[in-house]
């Protein structure tokens, strides 16, 4: 918000300096930007938050001047003469879109004389970097510069039937503003039409139709209230931002449009001539009276770690705008003036008496209590989770949420549904909830290799958007990995973040292309992908890309990827450090070789032997497979690996270790068929 200090000066007395303003501003939360000089003129620069509306005006700047030095606000008071016939006879409103737009009004001006404005005028605008245009249009720049309320001037003879109709959008409209280009319209968008087409894009811009020129005679002044969220959507769905809009979008104060309405019309009499019609014509509801808000005194101390006088307290809220409804030694109760639509709770009165009885005035070392605080379940295990991942080479990644509808439909694994799409593309065409991290992360891995970087090891922690008819969608939280090491080395990587984060007591086991075949992906190699599960609980899969997955993000050489959902990580963590004291006693190995079908899969193997192998199996290691139809049989293999086993109480003997074995070997034979190999 760009405000002139020639300007401001005439609301509120600014006899301070320059900088000694700026800087009480800042403290208070009007950042300063810059400072520039204007001809006579000084433009200062303040950043006003998305939550203070009122200061975009330069009525709300001066208003905040006025209760920092006590000084009077010197606020005008319109009182435009009406000396035509009834205004609701030239004109009707009507509105068929309360949720969009909950109130406007229209006043009636007739016989104006267009022309360029006053030097004053100009200077004003100027100095703000406002364009000139004429003398009507520039009144209603003017005040909204003014008092922050967006106002709208239309040449009155270009609307058909004498009406205004506030209505929503239809499919496809086209509509013409005043920049002459044209745009299609789709439902909730709110447009101001009158008995024939569309005259105006409600709170964002005005028509080519209907737009004041030198032939203007006739002028309705709009003033209305629209809906922050409809005008945001507008605006940046049409790339139409503008000074009404930035408004909208933080909301006006809906007691402020009558205010604006008249003073508009005094200024346009002044510059422009004219007969000003008697009364408003206006459709909509009036804003409905806000609650009172409770301040104790006592929380003053408690929060702030400061004493403020109680009087001083009531001050500063008066001061403010808010009204007293009720004072006792305890509290105070007010209603919040109607600009300030951010005070809602206690909390925001007490916000707003620290900052103008002045940040600087608490110490640095003031005693505020201090509650203590703990590390979320969350927190901690996707810590842990971030430290193996670092630990072996992988670096974090962070992107979009959305992705192109392209993307989703070549890699649907976690959901079938369509995906859930933005109104407004995010980012080029990227306008779909991603339900899979993993096109994310290859897309980034491409941008890594055309930079020539050397090692691409990267992972991602973040949400899924995956719709659910008739509910909310499921915002799964998921860990993704894309690699240029093989299937294995990832899939130990994995089994590292389980171990770490659920324990040795279960493994993760990975399903082959066999149980794969219903994951839905053109990116990943069939052959080469597998399902991840932990126990009875299906995880998430890994694979290697498919040539055309390569082809596609452009990439060259093998990439493995994998993705898991780390719910049951989160809920089956061991937070707590077990420890057991290290065995002095020696362990025994024995090496099996069985027999299966070839269609067996090592994951139910390993899932078998842990069971079978209970307490005094200490590690298990794949060694080799071996196919020979002559020896083994057509649709056979022979699996080889090694157990070690140890106890803690004692050193095991041979007949014990045989008999972890044949428990071993019996499992294997009555659940996957196994034969023991001699």
């Amino acid at each position: 918000m760009i405000v002139s200090k020639n300007w401001l000066s005439e609301y509120v007395d600014l006899k301070m300096p320059l900088d000694e303003l700026t800087e009480r501003l800042t403290l208070t939360g009007l950042n300063l930007e810059g400072v520039e000089t204007v001809g006579k003129d000084t433009a200062i620069d303040l950043e006003v938050t998305s939550n203070r509306p009122d200061c975009l005006g330069h009525i709300g700047v001066a208003r905040e001047v006025s209760v920092l030095w006590g000084t009077e606000l010197k606020k005008p008071d319109p009182q435009p003469k009406a000396s035509g016939g009834k205004a609701s006879g030239e004109i009707s409103v009507e509105i068929t879109c309360g949720e969009l737009c909950p109130r406007y009004t229209a006043r009636v001006i007739k016989g104006v004389k267009i022309g360029p404005s006053p030097q004053w005028l100009q200077d004003r605008l100027k100095a703000l970097g406002c364009g000139i245009v004429n003398n009507v249009v520039d009144v209603t720049n003017y005040v909204l510069f003014e008092c922050g309320q967006p106002l709208h001037a239309f040449d009155l003879a270009q609307l058909k039937g004498g009406k205004i109709i506030v209505r929503e959008a239809k499919k496809d409209e086209e509509f013409t503003a005043i920049d002459h280009k044209t745009y299609k319209l789709s439902p909730g968008t709110c447009v101001i039409a009158d008995a024939e087409r569309a005259v105006a894009l409600g709170g964002v811009m005005g028509g080519a139709d209907s737009e004041v020129s030198d032939d203007t005679v006739d002028l309705l002044i709009e003033a209305a209230d629209f809906d922050p969220l409809s005008i945001r959507n507008t605006a940046r769905a049409h790339h139409l931002h503008s000074p009404s809009s930035y408004r909208f979008e933080r909301g006006v104060d809906p007691e402020g449009l009558d205010w604006a309405s008249r003073r508009c019309c005094e200024l346009i009499l002044e510059l422009a001539g004219g007969t000003l019609y008697d009364g408003v014509v206006e459709a909509g509801a009036k804003p409905e009276p806000t609650g009172d808000i409770k301040l104790r005194f006592d929380q003053i101390p408690r929060l702030l770690g400061i004493e403020v006088p109680d009087a001083e307290v009531r001050k500063i809220l008066t001061d403010l705008g808010c009204e007293e409804t009720h004072v006792c030694d305890h509290c105070v109760k007010v209603v919040p003036p109607t600009w300030r639509a951010d005070l809602t709770r206690e909390a925001d009165l007490l916000e707003e008496v620290a900052r103008i009885h002045g940040y600087d005035q608490i110490p640095e070392d003031v005693g505020v209590r201090m509650a203590p605080s703990s590390r979320s379940r969350r927190d901690i295990v996707l810590d842990r989770v971030r430290h193996v991942l670092t630990a072996t080479g992988f670096d974090e990644a962070l992107t979009l949420s959305t992705v192109e509808p392209e993307q989703v439909e070549a890699h649907r694994v976690w959901t079938e549904e369509p995906p859930l799409v933005t109104s407004t593309p995010v980012l080029r065409r990227a306008n779909a909830l991603r339900q899979s991290i993993v096109p994310s992360l290859l897309a980034c891995r491409k941008t890594n290799v055309a930079m020539s970087n050397p090692v691409i090891e990267q992972f991602e922690i973040a949400k899924l958007y995956l719709p659910q008819p008739g509910q909310l969608p499921d915002e799964r939280l998921v860990l993704a990995v894309a690699s240029g090491r093989g299937f294995l080395d990832v899939k130990g990587v994995l089994e590292a973040v389980v171990s770490d984060t659920v324990g040795h007591t279960k493994t993760l086991c990975a399903t082959g292309s066999a149980s794969a075949k219903n994951l839905s992906s053109t990116l990943l190699e069939s052959s080469r992908t597998a399902w991840l599960s932990l126990g009875d609980v299906k995880l998430g899969y890994i694979g290697e890309l498919s040539a055309k997955g390569l082809d596609q993000f452009d990439l060259r050489g093998p990439v493995t990827v994998a993705e898991i959902d780390l719910g049951p990580l989160l809920d089956g963590a061991e937070l707590i450090p077990r420890a057991s004291a290290l065995t002095n006693y020696q362990p025994m190995s024995r090496d099996l070789n069985v027999v299966f079908d070839e269609a067996v899969q090592w994951a139910d193997v390993e899932q078998i032997v842990h069971t079978a192998g209970g307490e005094l199996l200490e590690s298990l290691a794949f060694q080799e497979v071996y196919r020979d139809a002559e020896r083994l049989g057509k649709g056979k293999k022979s699996l080889l690996w090694s157990v070690t086993l140890r106890s803690s109480e004692g050193t095991l003997t041979s007949e014990q270790a045989d008999e972890v074995r044949d428990a071993i070997v019996s499992g294997l034979s009555k659940k996957l068929g196994g034969e023991l190999r001699a």
